[in-house]
């Protein structure tokens, strides 16, 4: 079980602010443990539609990260929007997800380029990723912010603040 920090929150205003942080970057990267314990990690596509404390992504049935998450389903996804300065670590179980109610729920046009035979492919496999513990740092990303941050250090020898971080345990 994660462990979490001793103060994380547990409000669902910052469980949806999780999501806010996440729901535009499309891309995270998603480390699995191997067999020898070393860490794996992969970039993956988000397909959420909603959000209710788990994440999703499409994958291939017959794949290393699904033997992986089958042996230890333990893992790791992090996004980044450096642009933003939005960045997000989350831990949780991942399980593999086979039905196809649920594929055709999530499905669009656009994953037809990774899985051409359309929701139908017997090689198509849902990852579900069961949150349980997240850290955001939302720092202020304006030029204007960073000058000003870059003047306070130089001019008084002291760091700009550099925005919210926090710990949400769901």
């Amino acid at each position: 079980m994660a462990q979490s920090k001793p103060n994380a929150s547990t409000s669902d205003e910052d469980k949806s602010k999780v999501f806010e942080l996440v729901k535009d970057i499309k891309m995270a990267m998603l480390a699995t443990v191997s067999p020898d314990g070393r860490m794996h990690a992969r970039p993956m596509a988000s397909i959420q539609k909603d959000f209710d404390g788990t994440l999703w992504f499409m994958s291939r049935e017959h794949s290393l990260k699904i033997d992986e998450i089958e042996a230890r389903p333990d893992v790791l996804l992090a996004y980044s929007h450096p642009g933003r300065q939005h960045y997000v670590s989350i831990t949780g179980k991942a399980r593999v997800v086979r039905d196809r109610a649920k594929i055709n729920e999530l499905w669009t046009e656009a994953d037809r380029v990774w899985f051409p035979k359309g929701p139908d492919d017997p090689e198509l496999a849902l990852l579900a990723v069961d949150i349980e513990q997240a850290e955001y740092w939302d720092a202020p990303s304006s030029a204007m912010v960073h000058a000003y941050g870059y003047l306070k250090a130089r001019l008084a020898g002291e760091s700009p603040d550099g925005g919210e971080n926090k710990t949400v345990k769901f």
